[in-house]
């Protein structure tokens, strides 16, 4: 009987995972590999060359799309990822009736699965779409059933789901020409997830039918592959899910929402505090796994939230992730693809080595682990991440990771093995603006590879061209340092990739680096070594990084709109040109006279000025820089070649900044400047107006209702309230030598239609704690004032509304913290706070015109 079992469960094991390592869920939802039965773990991104705009601009450009690719997954490694998703075209693969189309698209998708496999990267699939090929561009006429049907009719309509059942059959049946493995045998492909976000209505038994037509079609090829389902566009539906096949449920996470137009600014920690699912019991109840098939913070340039979004999942329970998207590299100097996004290696250096920690948090930390809230949740495992210093930090016995200058110390020196950084830290100075790694392959040798500086030039979150430039690559030579036992301070740096003959031997554990990479050796250390040695499934002198495309010269400088008569004045320009300038200089005019004054450079092409006080007057600073470049110089804002000094500078417009009395309001808001900035969830009735003061506007907010049903999480608990919020970190910053004066904060406003309201106004810290109080609106407009010393304690709103919409409206925290003016970083207005039941279910609206200290 013994031996029995023995061999039946040896032939399930064999019969069911097979040779090729198949995944399988376990009874408690768990991703296991079959032939070790170890957790499944794995880290990665989205990518798209093969399809849509990618594909069609690499053509247009004279880019080769699978040089492409070669390129862009040595940089995948470099940033340790082993994992890739992506949700396929099927509208450019596939005709009306569902039949796989072999063409260009297919082809070069299936030569990057192969480049993915030949390095050891895993993948999950998801073969339906539903989009068009166009975003950001018109779609084209393309032959596949998704341009016949649309999403919609795709659910619903029998021809529709045919064709599905047909191109999903097709689809895993497919053999890549480069492997001669069909898909649904591929050991490297880990599941297959249906579609790409369903957004299905109707009733359950319609949903659960519909999925089970889906996942037979695709369980009819014979697949042993886990399939997936995208659950979070509709969570009440998740027993239906379960119910027609899936085995697990796939999910997504914006905490800053998407399409803010511009970088979100303050503390976001807060927004990714924790990844709570409300409906997790019902996923256990199926041994349902989770996925995260795409995330990002959006509309966000620094590096320090990744971390604690992968730590968020991983407390979930999820066990793979992959980020949203990766910018091809010959696109990223245009962010064109997706414009709320923007991640790659050579042009944001600093959230790419973010998302290499992350893998590292995927790879490490348990499922479910708990790490607490906020703010004792910023240290976990061997993990840190901090807002302030906008640093991501991995730390361990062999390994040293960090995504800015940082002063901690690794943790056993001696036997550091990786190292990957920007920035300064205890073991690696370097004054560039590009990412390094370093890698020791035996005692006294290392090998460093280092990128070029980036840049960014334009807001890369707006509207983009392939016309417009956002991010520009400067290949600079640039002093580093080495801090490592084993090399000493005599060791020597020699390139050895393709076309750089670069070398040097350190002074005092110093020398000189350009982009590229190299072997350093501790001095008298025997080669062993040569360029065909395997360094990570590369030959050990692989390299690659664009070459410099600063063309122009790119100068940014925000003027301040308002400064203190009571403080000196720091203006900052950055600029960056083929040739490095010879001077800045700002000519300004002030009430107490001209000013000339020279920048100082202080980090690579960053530049500083100070204006004494004693030169500042009530009244208005009005200035020019001007760049002196050797042979000529160019006037800005105008980007003229003349002087203002010069008799024929017609170009007038100069920057300006408003220089006022300490004991002045400090605006925080003003409709006339500030509507377009404000972080406020979309709603009908939402416009701006002016008054009938000259050169003011309001703001109105009219709301037919507060709560309002979310169609994808239908059994929610209403939340009556409706928030919005204003960053005023500048705002803040321009007169805090003058904020310990201010004593109210003022509400210029009133109610709407005729009917008395309440609002709640709040002052938010950057720890994410909340300060407010209770305004009784009247018709009238008017000021309303509440006492800095009289706010209390409020709820903080989680904004911008993160997504997908089932997760946490308030922020959830542990803070002990007092009210400190200093620590502002924004107002929250709430509609909702303070109302009678009655008034809750009633239409409401206000106007808001400014909102002030003082």
């Amino acid at each position: 009987m013994r031996l029995f079992k023995f061999l039946f469960a040896f032939l399930f094991v064999h019969l069911t995972f097979g040779q090729n390592n198949d995944v399988f869920i376990d009874q408690n939802g768990v991703m296991r590999w079959g032939k070790t039965k170890a957790e499944v773990h794995g880290f990665g991104v989205n990518y798209t060359v093969p399809f849509a705009h990618a594909y069609r601009s690499a053509k247009k450009k004279g880019v080769n799309p699978k040089e492409v690719i070669l390129n862009d997954v040595y940089h995948f490694k470099r940033l340790g990822f082993d994992l890739y998703r992506v949700h396929v075209w099927d509208t450019q693969i596939s005709d009306e009736m569902g039949n796989l189309i072999e063409n260009e698209y297919l082809e070069t998708f299936d030569f990057l699965l192969k480049t993915l496999k030949d390095h050891g990267m895993n993948y999950v699939i998801t073969p339906i779409a539903f989009w068009g090929d166009g975003w950001p561009e018109p779609d084209s006429d393309t032959p596949g059933f998704s341009n016949k049907y649309g999403k919609g009719d795709c659910l619903t309509n029998p021809e529709a789901i045919k064709a599905q059942e047909t191109y999903l059959f097709q689809f895993l049946n497919h053999v890549n020409p480069y492997t001669g493995v069909v898909y649904k045998d591929e050991p490297n492909l880990i599941a297959f997830e249906v579609s790409n976000e369903p957004h299905h209505r109707g009733s359950e038994q319609e949903v659960t039918a519909f999925v089970s037509k889906m996942v037979k079609a695709m369980r009819n090829t014979g697949t042993k592959k886990p399939i997936f389902y995208n659950m979070s566009h509709a969570v009440h539906f998740m027993d239906g899910y379960f119910e027609g096949g899936a085995q697990g449920g796939t999910f997504q996470w914006y905490p800053t929402g998407l399409g803010y137009g511009k970088e979100l600014g303050g503390n976001l920690l807060p927004n990714v505090n924790d990844y709570n699912m409300p409906f997790d019991s019902v996923i256990k109840k199926h041994h349902g796994a989770k996925l995260v098939y795409e995330f990002d913070a959006a509309d966000v340039g620094r590096s320090y939230i990744y971390p604690a979004m992968a730590r968020s999942f991983k407390e979930a329970g999820i066990q793979i992730a992959t980020h949203f998207s990766y910018d091809p590299t010959f696109l990223a100097y245009a962010n064109t693809e997706y414009n709320t996004h923007y991640m790659n290696l050579n042009y944001t250096p600093q959230k790419a080595l973010a998302l290499k920690i992350c893998s590292e948090v995927f790879h490490e930390v348990p499922m479910y682990a708990n790490f607490g809230m906020y703010p004792g949740n910023k240290t976990f495992s061997d993990f840190k991440v901090s807002y302030e210093k906008d640093l991501a930090e991995y730390n361990t016995n062999e390994k040293f990771f960090y995504t800015n200058s940082t002063s901690s110390r690794p943790k056993k020196l001696k036997k550091l093995k990786e190292i990957a950084g920007f920035g300064n830290s205890e073991v690696v100075k370097y004054e560039g603006l590009g990412a390094y790694f370093l890698d020791k392959l035996d005692g006294g040798v290392w090998r460093l590879e280092v990128q070029p500086d980036a840049v960014w030039v334009a807001n890369p979150f707006g509207r983009n061209s392939l016309d417009k430039t956002v991010g520009v690559i400067q290949w600079e030579t640039r002093a580093m340092s080495l801090f490592l036992p084993d090399l000493g301070s005599e060791f020597s740096v020699e390139a050895i990739n393709d076309g750089n003959s670069y070398s040097a031997s350190a002074v005092e554990q110093s020398f000189s680096i350009q982009p590229g990479t190299y072997i350093v050796s501790k001095k008298g250390v025997e080669k062993s070594w040569d360029h065909s040695t395997d360094f990570k499934s590369y030959p050990i002198n692989h390299f690659y990084a664009p070459q410099s495309n600063v063309e122009r010269a790119y100068l940014k400088h925000d003027p301040l709109e308002e400064a203190s008569d009571s403080g000196d004045l720091n203006l900052k320009v950055q600029y960056i040109a083929p040739k490095k300038p010879k001077q800045i200089k700002l000519i300004g005019f002030t009430p107490k006279g001209r000013l000339n004054l020279d920048f100082n450079e202080v980090a690579p092409y960053q530049y500083e000025v100070v204006i004494p006080k004693g030169q500042l007057a009530h009244g208005y600073l009005n200035y020019y820089l001007v760049v002196d470049l050797g042979t000529e110089t160019m006037t800005y804002p105008a980007e003229s070649k003349k002087q203002p000094t010069a008799w024929d500078f017609y170009q007038g417009e100069s920057y300006k900044t408003k220089i006022v009395s300490s004991s002045f309001p400090v605006h925080l808001f003003d409709a006339n400047r500030d509507s377009e900035e404000l972080v406020i969830p979309w709603r009908k009735g939402l416009q701006l107006v002016p008054t009938e003061n000259f050169n003011e506007n309001a703001y109105q907010i009219r709301l037919e209702h507060i709560f309002v049903p979310d169609e994808e999480n239908r059994n929610a608990a209403p939340i009556y309230d409706y928030s919005f919020k204003q960053v005023v970190i500048k705002s803040l910053e321009e007169r805090k030598a003058d904020l310990d004066s201010k004593k109210a904060l003022v509400f210029r406003g009133q109610s709407l239609d005729g009917k008395t309201g309440k609002l709640q106004i709040a002052l938010v810290m950057k720890d994410g704690s909340a300060f407010g109080g209770l305004i009784d609106l009247e018709p009238e407009v008017k000021n309303y004032e509440l006492q800095l010393a009289s706010l209390k304690p409020v709820k903080t709103v989680t904004l911008p509304r993160p997504y997908p919409s089932f997760l946490p409206y308030y922020f959830e925290h542990q803070n002990q913290t007092s009210f400190n003016i200093h620590s502002v970083e924004s107002v929250q207005f709430s509609i909702g706070p303070g109302m009678e039941e009655i008034e809750l279910q009633k239409p409401q609206g206000i106007s808001v015109i400014g909102v002030f200290l003082k």
